[in-house]
Order: structure tokens, then sequence, then C-alpha cells
């Protein structure tokens, strides 16, 4: 099962991206985790099919109402079998 991490810039704090994430994560059946970075961007790691991951990049380059995404930088990674549920981390 593949993996993604993605760093999303712009305008994504305090805007319930890291909630409205993890309710498409769940949605999409994904795993994983989303948080704020000190830099003011969100990071995430997701897991799922490669369906579910291309509709949760899509997701991330938009965002929720509020949100001004300047960029996503996605990269493979390597799955990890223990992740269970996608979280909000802090």
């Amino acid at each position: 099962m593949p993996a993604i991490t993605a760093v999303i810039t712009g305008r994504v704090q305090g805007v319930g991206f890291r909630y409205t994430t993890q309710a498409m994560g769940e949605q999409l059946g994904l795993v994983g985790w989303v948080r704020n970075q000190p830099d003011g961007s969100v990071a995430t790691w997701a897991q799922g099919s490669d369906d579910a991951l291309a509709r949760f990049t899509t997701y991330l380059e938009h965002g929720p109402r509020g949100a001004r995404v300047t960029a996503v930088e996605v990269a493979a990674e390597e799955p990890d079998l223990t992740m269970r549920g996608f979280q909000v981390r802090f």
C-alpha cells in the first residue's frame, strides 16, 4: 500500500486545515496524520490506495474555505503497516 508525505504552504494555519484534512483522510479510507509546523506550514503523512491518495492530494491543493494554498510538496514514503486511523497531531 503506497504512502506519501506532503508539506502544504500558504495561509494554512488557523483556518481548520488540520481538521478538514483529518476528515478527508477518514472519508477516503486513509491512515495517517496531519500537524501544524513551526514555520507556518502544515505537514501530513498518509497511506492508502493510489486512487485515494490522488484524491487526497487534490484536496490538499485547495484545503478548506479560508485557506490560501501556495504550494504542496509531495514525496513517496515507505508504508507503515502498524498505523491505524487518521489523527491530528500536535
